[in-house]
């Protein structure tokens, strides 16, 4: 009997968990959405602002991305956890590691592997990164050009890198 529902308990848990990823994401807001914030979205969403875990593409005025999120985002803004990929707006933000293109007027990412292209690039630290833009700051550099050729400054206008 005790296996019995130890399997029932099994099989609940995961169709529970087939149940939590959609193919598609319509939202106005995190909560005003098609499927929870916390569904799996694995193909794309469409939002005035939307957030989840994602494997998406990501069209909409703000985009947010929960977890470890990877895929294409486009808008005005977006934000993210932890990101794989290419984010494309005004302000590309990125709560810990990212790896790929942030093209943007203002782009964060607190662990940069990638490029980062825009206005104003900022990264806490980097493996491999290349800033191109008018102010690029990496706030692991802490020395001004003695680490030539893998890294350049701390900050610099048009090009940073840390490789």
């Amino acid at each position: 009997m005790k296996r019995l529902i130890l399997v029932l308990i099994g099989c609940f848990l995961a169709t529970g968990a087939l149940a939590e990823t959609r193919g598609f994401q319509l939202s106005l807001t995190p909560d005003l959405a098609i499927h929870s914030k916390t569904t799996q979205v694995e193909g794309a969403t469409l939002g005035l602002w939307s957030e989840n875990p994602q494997n998406a593409f990501a069209l909409g005025i703000v985009n947010g991305s929960t977890g470890s999120s990877s895929g294409l985002s486009l808008g005005f803004g977006n934000y993210a956890e932890n990101y794989k990929g290419a984010q494309l707006a005004l302000i590309n933000y990125a709560k810990g590691e990212f790896r790929g293109l942030q093209w943007g007027a203002f782009n964060y990412a607190a662990k940069l592997h990638g490029l980062q292209f825009g206005f104003v690039n900022y990264a806490e630290s980097s493996d491999k990164g290349v800033q191109i833009g008018f102010i690029n700051i990496m706030n692991q550099t802490k020395n001004w050009f003695s680490g030539l050729p893998d890294e350049l400054t701390p900050a610099m206008v048009f090009v940073n890198w840390r490789l």
